[in-house]
């Protein structure tokens, strides 16, 4: 009986978080059907191709469409960074998970697109495509849909570690305190009188700078909280406002 034909794979080590045990210690075999693309077989080892850098085969870099032939060694590298996404201004959308994340990066005055609502993976697909913003996430499903029109996968779950992989990865130009964190809205400078009416006495009494959100109105000062934020957003500018 014929052995089926194979090709082996080896992954760079950041991509290891994705594969089996077995597919982190060097090349290994995988069948192949003289059909499917090395994108195809790519995904099905777990990587999504969101996360997969060049690929090469035999020492070339081939396109994820090519259909390997049996004996190819393929190496799949990590995406390099910072990586540069074409044609459209830099735009975000984060899934329901990453609510966090999405206020941090509106801090930082980043466009980033969030619903506290589940909408499902295939109204985010759609809204990646229609409005050219790059998918984060952590499920590795929706980075799988053909109709994204970019993504990302979010390798962290603690929101510092999260904040600091996206601005290492994409290098977004950052503007802090021109966005509305509840909304993605853009802030204006809003004079007291504009705003005293929908202040508390206390605060209307302490403070006189004030910001204003032109899309849901809410208004912004330097509160109790500030203090936390202002630390994000230094600890961010120190690290990639250069870059």
């Amino acid at each position: 009986m014929n052995a089926r034909p194979e090709i082996h794979v080896e992954f760079a080590p950041a991509l290891h978080v994705f594969v089996s045990a077995a597919r982190r210690r060097g090349p290994s075999a995988v069948a192949v059907d003289g059909v499917s693309t090395l994108g195809h077989l790519v995904e099905s080892l777990g990587v999504p191709l969101t996360e997969a850098g060049t690929l090469v085969a035999d020492g070339r870099e081939v396109p994820v469409s090519l259909i390997p032939e049996p004996g190819t060694l393929v190496r799949v590298r990590e995406v390099e960074r910072p990586q540069r996404v074409p044609g459209a201004p830099l735009r975000f959308l984060l899934d329901v998970h990453l609510g966090t994340l999405a206020r941090r990066l509106r801090l930082l005055g980043v466009d980033a697109a969030y619903k506290s609502t589940d909408i499902g993976d295939p109204a985010l697909a759609a809204r990646s495509a229609a409005e050219r913003r790059v998918m984060l996430s952590r499920d590795r499903g929706l980075l799988r849909r053909r109709e994204l029109w970019a993504g990302a996968f979010v390798y962290s779950t603690r929101p510092d570690d999260q904040l600091r992989d996206v601005l290492e990865r994409f290098a977004p130009e950052l503007r802090p305190w021109t966005r509305c964190t509840a909304c993605n809205g853009l802030l204006t400078a809003a004079g007291k009188e504009q705003v005293a009416h929908r202040l508390e006495d206390g605060t209307r009494r302490t403070y006189d700078v004030f910001a204003e959100c032109g899309d849901c109105g809410r208004v912004y000062w330097k509160g109790a909280h500030h203090d936390q934020l202002e630390a994000i957003v230094a600890r961010a500018l120190t690290e990639f406002a250069e870059r």
